[in-house]
């Protein structure tokens, strides 16, 4: 039974039963009614909803934002900030969705062809807790828009975002059955996908997770979409704004307590400006405002759980003791809650396992590289391919970054964050598929060709 703990103060909240198997069954049952009748709207109905889904969103911004501090400890700020986003999501799809969707006439040696983008039926997403709100409207918002319709089996430490996000849809008038969140555990999943009504599943998530969807989808021959762990790294060369570059890589590790896929975990320093970056990045770290994620003021809360945190500061030691440099901080506070300052760590071995590793939590790795290509082998020497963030003002540095660093997502002289315009996703051990933008759209589309005479 999914039970919410404040990673502030370590209280328990509500618990939330989980789903029986026959409600488990309805529930299917009911999506796949319902994407009979809503396979079957015309675009204009879609749009209305989708606009109406996101005025409800502004309109309960306050309400949705504290459940997601009070749940997973994001500075309440930021969480306005998340609910905010997913307003413009459902707005982008509403505006541009009808576009994306028109039939593409293809030329043919003889006769002609027109492509079609048609719906499947309903879709499962396996979300994570970090983003609660915001995960999710990235899947959704699409599958409204595509005519499709969801299921969402969302992380056990979120179970109110969870029951809120179904709560939005249908105050804005969307069919019952349109999007069903399922309370159920994770060992629930591969039967759902494996259900021959869901005609497939997205997930966003931990490279393990990710491989017991994957396998299950792959089983049962479903389309998968993977947004898996990132650590990604964050280049400075010598001809960049290096105050801005080392403002930047603060908040840029620092957000919803480094508990981002994208984060810039690894800072890749040439040597010549290294000094120079690290005076501003470490002074930066340190004086971040750390405190009661409720407050105004604050910009790191604690992290999303007592045991997320645990998992990082025992990582923290292992790194240490292969032979890592711990800078600054990394500290547990003897008080309740999911709490650590964050830490920096330098001259870290180059055969030392965390080089490899994903910090999903507030803890820097610093490198120094003496030239471009150093920097770019250092940049690929892990196994995951998210995104990457680059900061130069050589168009042919730029160029190399662009074609030769490996990941799906390259920022230039910017921290890099989602948006609805730009499709999302990775390569690599970091998943593959994308969201966002007409390519998440498309994801769970079938594209019909049909062959016409003359």
């Amino acid at each position: 039974m999914p039970t919410q703990v404040n990673p502030a103060t370590g209280e328990e909240g509500k618990s939330f039963p989980e789903l029986t198997d026959d409600e488990i069954e309805a529930k299917i049952a009911k999506a796949a009614e319902t994407y009979r009748e809503w396979r079957l709207t015309d675009l204009g109905t879609r749009v209305d909803l989708l606009n109406k889904i996101a005025d409800v969103y502004d309109a309960h911004r306050d309400e949705l934002a504290a459940v997601i501090t009070s749940e997973m400890g994001k500075p309440v700020t930021q969480a306005r900030t998340e609910i905010e986003k997913c307003a413009k999501g459902f707005r982008f799809y509403a505006k541009n969705g009808p576009a994306m969707l028109e039939p593409r006439e293809n030329e043919l040696t003889n006769g002609r062809s027109v492509s079609h983008w048609l719906p499947q039926g309903p879709v499962l997403a396996v979300m994570p807790w970090n983003y609660p709100f915001w995960q999710v409207v990235r899947f959704l918002a699409p599958t409204i828009m595509a005519g499709n319709v969801g299921l969402l089996k969302h992380a056990s430490s979120t179970p109110e975002c969870a029951a809120k996000l179904e709560e939005m849809v249908v105050e804005a008038g969307g069919p019952e059955g349109l999007f069903q969140n399922l309370h159920i555990s994770s060992g629930k999943v591969a039967g759902i996908i494996a259900d021959d009504r869901v005609v497939a599943v997205t997930i966003t998530g931990s490279e393990g997770a990710g491989i017991k969807v994957a396998e299950a989808a792959g089983h049962n021959l479903k389309k998968v979409v993977l947004e898996l762990g990132g650590s990604d790294p964050f280049v400075v060369m010598p001809s960049a704004d290096v105050k801005k570059a080392a403002e930047t890589a603060v908040w840029a590790r620092l957000q919803n307590a480094g508990q981002s896929c994208i984060c810039g975990k690894r800072m890749i320093v040439h040597e010549d400006v290294y000094d120079e970056f690290m005076e501003i990045f470490v002074d930066g770290v340190k004086n971040i405002v750390i405190g009661d994620p409720t407050d105004e003021a604050t910009k790191m809360g604690p992290l999303s759980s007592q045991g997320a945190r645990d998992d990082i500061v025992e990582q923290l030691d292992k790194a240490v003791k292969s032979g890592a440099n711990k800078l600054y901080g990394g500290d547990v506070p003897d008080k309740p809650g999911a709490w650590m300052t964050p830490a920096i760590l330098t001259d870290i071995p180059k055969n030392a396992p965390v080089v490899r590793e994903e910090f999903f939590g507030p803890v820097a790795m610093v490198f120094k590289v003496g030239s471009l290509d150093e920097a770019i082998e250092c940049a690929n020497n892990i196994p995951f391919g998210l995104g990457s963030s680059v900061w130069t003002n050589d168009e042919d540095e730029k160029q190399r970054f662009i074609r030769d660093i490996e990941a799906g997502m390259t920022a230039v002289n910017q921290m890099l964050a989602s948006d609805p315009y730009a499709p999302f996703g990775g390569i690599k051990r970091s998943g593959h598929g994308r969201e966002l933008s007409s390519h998440g759209l498309h994801e769970f589309m079938n594209l019909k060709n049909v062959m016409l005479p003359d």
